[in-house]
C-alpha cells in the first residue's frame, strides 16, 4: 500500500463512515459526496458536500461574491487575501459545483494578466479555440493579458483557486458572454 493510500484511509478514518471501492492501485469513490482517486501518484478529492471541503479549503470561502455575481454562473464566494492596495492583489475564489466565470479578457498594455493558484476540489480552465485544462490542486495556470478565457468548477466538486492579478499599465477586465450550459456540458 502506498503512502498516499495511508492519508487517504487515515482522512477517511477522521470522518464519518465511508464506502470504499478499490481497484489494484487507485481509489475510485468515496461514498457518493466524496471521491477521492490517484493521479500521478497524488490523492485528488472531489468534493459534493460543502462541510467536507471546507476541510481542505485552507484559505477560506469569504463571502458571497455578489460584486461579480452577474458575471458568474451559479454561486462563487471571495475571500481577498491582500490589501488591492499593496500592487498585488490576491483573492481566494470558491466556486461551487458547476459553478463557472464568463468569458473574460485581462487587458494591459504592459505586464498584466491573470495567475490562478488551484488549492481545493477540481476545476477548469479554457482559452478561447483551446482543449479544457482539468484543475486540481497545486496546478498553476498562467494567463498573458488579451487571451479570453473562463474558469470555474467541475460539476462534480467544489473549487477553490487564488486569483492574482498580475500588475500592469493601463489594466482592465473585458467580461464577455456566459460559457453556455451546452459548452459546459461537454466537458468531462
Amino acid at each position: 500500500m502506498t503512502r498516499h493510500h495511508i492519508c487517504a484511509k487515515i482522512y477517511i478514518k477522521s470522518h464519518k463512515p465511508l464506502v470504499l471501492k478499490l481497484t489494484s492501485s487507485r481509489i475510485i469513490q468515496v461514498s457518493n459526496n466524496l471521491h477521492f482517486y490517484e493521479r500521478r501518484g497524488v490523492i485528488i478529492m472531489k468534493f459534493m458536500d460543502k462541510d467536507d471541503f471546507e476541510k481542505q479549503n485552507v484559505f477560506g470561502t469569504g463571502q458571497a461574491n455578489t460584486a461579480y455575481a452577474k458575471y458568474f454562473i451559479g454561486d462563487s464566494f471571495l475571500n481577498p487575501l491582500t490589501d488591492p492596495k499593496c500592487g498585488l492583489f490576491l483573492a481566494n475564489v470558491t466556486f461551487e459545483p458547476g459553478c463557472r466565470n464568463n468569458w473574460h479578457i485581462h487587458h494591459a498594455t504592459k505586464g498584466g494578466g491573470q495567475m490562478l493558484i488551484c488549492t481545493a476540489g477540481e476545476g477548469w480552465y479554457q482559452e478561447e479555440g483551446k482543449e479544457p485544462v482539468s484543475l486540481v490542486p497545486g496546478t498553476v495556470i498562467a494567463i498573458p493579458p488579451e487571451v479570453k478565457h473562463w474558469h470555474g468548477a467541475k460539476k462534480d466538486s467544489w473549487f477553490s483557486h487564488i486569483a492574482a492579478e498580475i500588475p500592469g499599465e493601463n489594466t482592465s477586465n473585458e467580461w464577455c458572454e456566459p460559457v453556455t450550459d451546452e459548452e459546459y456540458n461537454r466537458l468531462g
